[in-house]
């Protein structure tokens, strides 16, 4: 097409790999509709676009898929697609909860066994760990795939539906573990092409109650010590043909917190002989969204939600005892010993001002995954390389999602990054955690290629 006259800013600055146009129409569209060219300045030219209502659409759940360029997969990778495909719907049929993935740490036992790697089973309950030398010596380094699944009963009518009643792999782990077993495949048949030591780690229970932290205790960082970490999160909220990589904080750490307001029960019609803890527990709940809005810098993120709030019987009984649960997610570990003491001194000045007693529990779950600059530099240089455009990496992917990837990162420096995998195309674009879930599984072989590139540049072969 030829190009009007346009507007454009720079998305990313510090590369200018993506430039967002708005044609100036006279008169305007009703929308202001936006478009995409990458990599050239504006002015006149042909070229290839995808129209947005805005920037920030492009990179929605519903965003149109990008190219993909299968010459940028290599040939061995390519021939495993049809193999990843079959490890991950197998898998798919068969969910299973965290610490209780025994059918799938069999089948990943199975497959290195059969291509002669090194393993090691049952660390931390149903953990697997798979060791592989490249043919010179070097790092360390570390590739983590989460295998549990969720608690949700499958609404999608595929071949491949689960066969588990009421758990489903809802959020891509059983594609984290394909990509991880082709990777392995890959590194054992092409060790002269990588130097040092590959690690990877079969990790259970990621949607909780956490494995992470149970694998590193249990001493899956050493006897060889992993230098460097790197994983992967297939990721509904990009489209295909995208990589997600950001230094820094890119999920946020998750706490959650349980508050009961004991009060003086008694007849709706005679507040003045009660305590009321509904009351009590409506002030606390307001004056809770004041610590995001007071305390914390406003340059930084944070989210305080109260999610549940159980109180009453009756419509005219004031009840004696209310019950508010939430969840705290922050970005900056700075924060980490924050939120606890500050709800706790709210709810405590609250209940005393009413004459009311509470009990409040507090449970801190997972840091936030913060990555390392030099590994985010490997990585994205890696994306840069893989993607068929520039625009594919994109830096703004943080998320208040949350991952006990976080503690790996916590022990040794490496990169979590996120790997497109909707397709509106082909109605790919659930989000995760819903009944309907499903990913375009050409991101399949789109990790491998990724992971075993990572490989390769930092072991500097």
């Amino acid at each position: 097409m030829n190009w009007p006259q346009v507007s454009g800013r720079v998305a990313d600055e510090r590369q200018a790999l993506l430039v967002f146009y708005r044609p100036l129409l006279n008169p305007p569209t009703p929308q202001g509709d936006w478009f995409m060219l990458v990599g050239a300045p504006p002015g006149p030219r042909e070229a290839c676009c995808v129209q947005f209502s805005s920037p920030a659409a492009m990179f929605a759940t519903n965003a149109p898929p990008l190219p993909v360029n299968r010459d940028r997969i290599r040939p061995a990778i390519q021939a495993l697609q049809d193999h990843l495909v079959e490890w991950r719907r197998g898998i798919h049929q068969r969910p299973e909860l965290g610490f209780k993935e025994w059918l799938t740490a069999d089948f990943i036992a199975a497959q290195l066994t059969a291509w002669g790697i090194d393993h090691q089973v049952k660390m931390a309950e149903t953990g697997v760990v798979a060791v592989i030398e490249g043919t010179r010596p070097g790092p360390v380094l570390g590739i983590r795939a989460d295998m549990d699944a969720l608690p949700i009963q499958e609404a999608n009518a595929v071949p491949y539906r689960s066969q588990h009643d009421g758990v489903m792999h809802a959020c891509g782990h059983d594609g984290h573990v394909a990509i991880a077993l082709g990777t392995a495949h890959y590194l054992a048949h092409h060790r002269d092409r990588f130097a040092g030591t590959v690690k990877l780690i079969f990790q259970p229970a990621e949607e909780g109650p956490g494995g992470a932290k149970p694998m590193i205790e249990a001493g899956v960082l050493t006897n060889p010590d992993v230098d460097a970490m790197i994983g992967l999160h297939l990721w509904n909220n990009l489209p295909l043909g995208t990589v997600g990589v950001r230094s820094g904080p890119l999920m946020a750490a998750t706490e959650s917190f349980t508050c009961t307001v004991q009060g003086k029960g008694g007849h709706g019609a005679l507040p003045h002989q009660t305590v009321d803890s509904i009351v009590v527990g409506a002030q606390i709940v307001m004056a809770l969204q004041t610590i995001v809005a007071r305390n914390i810098d406003p340059t930084k993120s944070a989210v305080v939600t109260v999610g549940k709030f159980h109180a009453g019987s009756a419509h005219n009984v004031i009840a004696d005892t209310a019950t508010l649960t939430g969840t705290v997610r922050y970005f900056d570990p700075d924060y980490a010993d924050y939120f606890a003491p500050r709800l706790e001194q709210i709810v405590a000045g609250i209940c005393q001002s009413h004459g009311a007693s509470y009990t409040f529990d507090y449970v801190a779950s997972y840091p936030p995954v913060v990555n390392d600059p030099a590994m985010t530099d490997l990585v994205r240089s890696v994306a840069l390389s893989v993607v068929e455009t520039p625009a594919g990496v994109v830096p703004d992917c943080h998320t208040m999602g949350a991952e006990d990837m976080a503690f790996f990162l916590q022990a040794v420096p490496g990169c979590y990054f996120f790997l497109g995998a909707a397709n509106t195309d082909k109605a790919l674009a659930y989000p995760h955690h819903h009944p309907r879930f499903d990913f375009d599984e050409t991101a399949l072989g789109l990790g491998v290629e990724m992971f075993v590139r990572c490989v390769e540049a930092y072991s500097g072969a």
